[in-house]
């Protein structure tokens, strides 16, 4: 007794408890690497994706060249503000250079939020990057990122022709100089009109997108709002677009571009060009806010040669600059049918074809023949001119009489050719901005005041 069993045994105390936390700090530790990795690959992923080329199957015959976005945000240093050319129709203009070549190019980055719009868009660029002329701005290439679209234009080093106009820090432009661009811009109008596969309207014609190359040539450039459509038929869009004081005022009531509102906004950049101001300058006297108005009552008052550009100091031909500017109020007429097509308007420049004698005989009826296969169109104007005037010969077979005439009597021929008859009152350039009235009546017409009138 008084020994224990050996089957009895008393219980241990518990030894020291082991730490958890370097448990607790290595899941921590791994679980902020593992969050750091896949934020980054993520970061990563999101990045490649942002600056991927997206080609859907509808790209893969589009023509221009389809130009990398990688390559285009090197050639611009990232699209930087330093690199910027100025604004066009929707987007920014940026000078680069592209690596592979040494290319200068400029990059216009337009911005379009529609997918469908965009697929249009590009569709229009297919056709675009095929026009090939010596006064057109050439598309190199295109990109599409996202909602973006970028394009591609040959580098035109010295600039748009409104800086050489407005700006008074660039060099002026000598009247040869100005003819030249004219004459090119009229060139390369004519092709998109007249000469391609298809008719393109460019809907924006302006000093600004007018490009000069470095001999000073004029090219035709920014074509984000030109549209196309086969020759022959009618434009579809009827979005109003383009740049106030170039508008043609059947914009306002039909929405439709056609070529004749084309040659519209050319007849401002005409009187721009030889005026050295803008269609509409809000500065101006009021007398002087309209360019249009503005020449059309220096012409009434014989003073034509008062709008052009006094920086020219007199240093140009008058014959030259007179016909600019009578071929800028013809292309300015506000019924569509008056205007000139440009293969008319490149004959006239080019001196293929005389422009309407002005003829100022306030006391007889003044005549201008046509010529055989000659367009009515041409010389439905005839307006006064200080220095450019032609009077009718004695021998001239013309109606002379007042107010309502019959057809058979109005409509006489010489050689041939039809006749243009204008009333005895001298003419009124205050209907510039209608221009002149064609009188289409099938048994009579009345001779109005300061109208080209023909029979036909």
């Amino acid at each position: 007794m008084g020994k224990l069993s050996p089957w009895i045994c008393l219980p241990s105390l518990p030894g020291p408890k082991k730490s958890q936390m370097p448990l607790i700090l290595g899941t921590t530790l791994a679980s902020t690497v593992f969050m750091v990795l896949a934020t980054g690959i993520a970061l990563y992923i999101i990045k490649k994706v942002k600056n991927m080329d997206v080609t859907e199957a509808w790209e893969h015959d589009i023509a221009p060249h389809k130009v990398s976005y990688k390559e285009l945000k090197k050639a611009t240093s990232g699209f930087r503000d330093k690199e910027l050319l100025g604004f066009g129709g929707f987007g920014r203009v940026y000078k680069g250079t592209l690596p592979n070549s040494n290319t200068q190019v400029a990059v216009k980055r337009i911005y379009h939020d529609s997918k469908q719009g965009l697929r249009e868009f590009v569709s229009d660029i297919e056709s675009i990057g095929r026009l090939r002329h010596r006064n057109l701005v050439q598309l190199l290439g295109w990109c599409r990122r996202r909602g973006y679209l970028l394009l591609v234009y040959d580098f035109m080093p010295n600039g748009s022709l409104d800086k050489f106009l407005f700006d008074e820090l660039e060099m002026i432009l000598t009247w040869e100089q100005s003819l030249k661009i004219i004459k090119c811009v009229a060139s390369g109008l004519l092709y998109l009109h007249e000469e391609w596969e298809q008719t393109v309207i460019h809907r924006d014609i302006k000093a600004g997108n007018v490009l000069l190359d470095s001999e000073l040539n004029g090219r035709l450039g920014d074509f984000g709002l030109a549209k196309l459509y086969e020759h022959g038929a009618n434009p579809s869009t009827t979005n109003v677009v383009g740049t106030l004081g170039y508008l043609a005022p059947e914009l306002t009531k039909t929405g439709k571009p056609a070529i004749r509102t084309d040659v519209f906004a050319f007849g401002a950049l005409l009187l721009e060009v030889v005026c050295g101001r803008r269609p509409i300058e809000a500065k101006a006297l009021p007398e002087e806010l309209n360019l249009v108005d503005w020449v059309g009552d220096k012409w009434k008052q014989g003073a034509i040669l008062e709008v052009v550009d006094p920086r020219l100091r007199g240093d140009y031909d008058e014959s030259e600059v007179i016909v600019v500017i009578k071929l800028g109020l013809i292309c300015f007429d506000n019924n569509p049918d008056n205007r000139p097509t440009m293969s008319q308007v490149v004959r006239y420049l080019h001196g293929e074809v005389a422009l309407p004698q002005v003829l100022v005989a306030p006391d007889e009826y003044n005549v201008r023949k046509l010529d055989n296969g000659d367009r009515l169109e041409d010389f439905v104007h005839s307006y006064p001119s200080s220095s450019y005037f032609e009077r009718v010969s004695a021998g001239s077979s013309v109606y002379e009489g007042e107010g309502d005439v019959d057809r058979e009597a109005a409509s006489c021929r010489v050689d041939g050719s039809w006749t243009l008859m204008r009333s005895k009152t001298s003419p009124a350039p205050g209907l510039l901005p209608t221009g002149s009235q064609l009188l289409q009546d099938s048994t009579q017409a009345s001779f109005r005041q300061g109208c080209v009138i023909c029979i036909s």
